[in-house]
């Protein structure tokens, strides 16, 4: 019955794993290596799957205008988005790098607005604000003037870094923005197929499939490996670079345990699980609503951060969390 709404509080779960497990090995390793790591792990699962589901490894029934989009979205929500996300761990983790994925929403509203022609409402601008204050609350504190500074000096300081706080915006909007693309290929997806002659994608199942599932099913499985596909080339042509030695960095990151442990179960509840359930949920229930859910990973990570990383979680930060997560609501309402 709420078939969309429970996948998107799986995909919510499935980010938090991933974030603090990225976190991990994106301090030890670096952004750049553990990306190329991450996407090559998650695209021999992905072409696993495809392979139980539909008896190859790659994605069936696609056009140009499919992979046109979805490549798009690859790079816009992959390479650009993930690129700014592991990068704002490495300098304010995970917790706070969350916080500012909840700008995915906003971004995602007006992006769709613009490619989509989706309406958006006088409450979803209030969401917008609101989403801006919650942030707020978190990262900005009250300046303490000394008795000589002039009066019209700010009165605010920054509890964050400006390069991690720059790293976890680009992360939000990268991401809002790929999905919105991801939304459109998956249009193109499903016209594809139905010119293949497929109308029902609800009920058929591919013939040479060992586990039997509808195509609608499968289907964000396989416009995530076509993402995956690009996300790779593009971080494996930014480490090779943009990164002095690059190719050693990446066989040091291959060779400690560690980071690898936490790559693979990042890519697997990320890019794999994580991201191709979040396109199914849009097939289940309506984007905002599935948006709304999932963008409570800023809440559910706050106690597993506090414990793992020995934290200390303040109440400004707690309710600065609650409020974006609100804002996020009222986008969809």
């Amino acid at each position: 019955m709420y078939t969309g709404e429970l996948i998107s509080l799986g995909v919510a779960c499935s980010w938090t794993i991933t974030a603090l497990t990225a976190e991990v090995a994106s301090k030890r390793i670096g952004s750049l290596p553990l990306n190329v790591t991450r996407m090559a792990i998650s695209l021999l699962l992905l072409a696993l799957i495809l392979f139980i589901t539909t008896g190859v490894p790659y994605p069936l029934y696609t056009d140009g205008s499919t992979w046109l989009w979805l490549c798009l979205s690859g790079v816009v929500g992959y390479v650009f988005g993930d690129y700014c996300l592991f990068n704002s761990y490495i300098h304010i983790g995970s917790r706070f790098g969350q916080l500012f994925m909840t700008l995915s929403a906003p971004t995602a509203a007006i992006v769709g607005r613009v490619l989509l022609a989706e309406r958006m409402s006088a409450l979803a601008l209030v969401g917008m604000v609101v989403t801006l204050v919650g942030i707020a609350i978190t990262i900005l504190a009250k300046k303490e003037n000394k008795p000589d500074s002039p009066s019209h000096t700010p009165q605010f300081k920054l509890r964050l870094p400006l390069k991690g706080i720059l790293y976890a915006t680009g992360a939000g909007v990268g991401q809002g923005v790929g999905l919105v693309l991801s939304k459109v290929g998956m249009r193109h997806y499903e016209a594809s197929i139905a010119a293949s002659g497929i109308a029902d994608l609800s009920n058929f199942v591919p013939p040479n499939a060992f586990i039997h599932l509808p195509l609608g099913t499968i289907m964000p499985f396989a416009s995530t490996m076509i993402r995956g596909l690009i996300g790779i080339v593009g971080f494996s042509i930014a480490l090779l670079v943009f990164s002095h030695n690059g190719g050693k960095q990446l066989v040091h990151a291959v060779k400690d345990r560690k980071s690898m442990c936490c790559a693979l179960c990042s890519s697997f509840f990320g890019p794999c699980v994580g991201v191709s359930l979040s396109l199914m949920a849009t097939l289940y229930t309506s984007t905002g609503i599935a948006q709304t859910i999932m963008s409570l990973t800023p809440i559910l990570i706050i106690a597993p951060a506090a414990f793992l990383f020995h934290q200390k979680v303040t109440f400004r930060e707690v309710l600065g969390a609650f409020i974006s997560v609100v804002g996020v609501c009222l986008f969809f309402l």
